[in-house]
């Protein structure tokens, strides 16, 4: 796995103009990277706690693949309040936003910056944000990304033993743990030296105590698959394409999981990320970016984007299109992109990656794709 080293290395260049945004919670500052593009939606991003957005996603958008598609959308990157860079604490006796009251501060967002509508991505807890605005605001999103997604409210023996630990005493450590599994913290060291120091130095810690509160204390998302014939006009659930991230060795496996199991099967694709842990848009940018080309591809924008790392040829949206309908059409697909197979030939990846694998049980599920 690459590690991120130095993160003032990766500051992402460009037309960034920064806002601080009154919301009904409380002010609200995001960056923005281009203009809004026609009719198409910008990007909007929400990170996980310990991190801000630079941190959380620049390693991403600086990625060459990832910096094609954001020429054809402009980028809103949100920081929870109180975690951008050199942010002052908050005053004694400060009521930090709950994850309700974050996710109702986005239309706000977009009221101010003239967005009409957006393709979230988000990590953790910033995931569940946003699903939560999806959930409540379904016009104004037109695609989700969720790395880590939990959709569940936060167990009670979770809920003591952070109480018992301290979140103060221990922040850091709690912190560490929500972002990596155990053999992440013992053996890509110098990814992990960089997020502990990050995390301990870069982000005021008594904010940072407030924001993870508040990802403790979240509730229940309360979606459920919709069955046809049944409830699919009033189930709970995101309405819009979804697409779950989350590597194969990340603390967050069971709950990704467990979120695709609530989701509806037509308009979900489930990515498990090989040989990458607990940050898959720090470790594994390049398979992000391609995944989430496929993804807007599959939307309807962005017909022909060069891949970089091709002989300089155009890819048609036939590559998540062709994912799309091997999703829809068998009770259970599931499909495999070999990361040691040759990337020459995109259309014979596409062939070998859509031949879906039928079990014939009535259940149906979500496409997973690993890669």
């Amino acid at each position: 796995m690459s590690a991120v080293l130095d993160l003032d290395q990766i500051a992402c260049s460009g037309n960034e103009v920064e806002h601080d945004i009154e919301t009904p919670h409380g002010v609200l500052h995001v960056t923005m990277r281009g203009v809004p593009k026609g009719n198409r939606p910008v990007i909007l991003t929400y990170h996980d706690i310990g991190l801000n957005h630079k941190s959380c996603f620049n390693t991403l958008f600086n990625y060459e693949d990832m910096q094609e598609i954001t020429q054809h959308f402009a980028v809103v990157h949100v920081d929870a309040p109180g975690q951008q860079e050199g942010a002052p604490p908050f005053p004694s006796g400060y009521r930090y936003p709950t994850m309700d009251e974050l996710a109702e501060m986005l239309p706000s967002v977009m009221t101010q910056l003239k967005v009409n509508s957006v393709i979230g991505i988000g990590v953790g807890a910033g995931a569940y944000i946003l699903s939560r605005f999806a959930l409540n605001n379904p016009t104004l999103v037109e695609g989700l990304v969720l790395i880590n997604v939990d959709p569940c409210a936060e167990g009670w023996i979770d809920w003591a033993a952070s109480k018992l630990s301290g979140w103060t005493s221990n922040l850091v450590d709690i912190v560490m743990a929500h972002h990596f599994s155990t053999d992440e913290l013992t053996e890509n060291q110098e990814l992990i030296q960089t997020y502990r120091l990050h995390i301990a130095q870069d982000i005021n810690q008594d904010n940072l105590a407030l924001f993870c509160g508040s990802y403790q204390y979240r509730r229940d998302l309360e979606i459920e698959r919709p069955i046809v014939g049944l409830n699919e006009d009033t189930v709970n659930t995101l309405t819009c394409p979804a697409l779950l991230v989350v590597g194969d060795t990340s603390p967050a496996v069971d709950a990704v999981v467990e979120c695709n199991s609530r989701l509806n099967p037509t308009k979900t694709t489930l990515l498990k990320m090989a040989d990458c842990g607990g940050l898959p848009q720090v470790v594994q940018p390049g398979k992000l970016a391609e995944a989430f080309k496929y993804f807007v591809q599959g939307m309807g924008y962005i017909p022909y984007v060069l891949l970089s790392h091709l002989s300089n040829e155009s890819v048609p949206s036939a590559g998540m299109t062709r994912l799309t309908r091997s999703r829809t059409t068998s009770s259970s697909s599931i499909t495999s992109m070999d990361s040691s197979r040759s990337r020459g030939n995109l259309n014979s990846l596409l062939e070998g990656s859509a031949t879906g694998v039928l079990d014939g049980q009535a259940r149906p599920q979500t496409m997973e794709v690993s890669c």
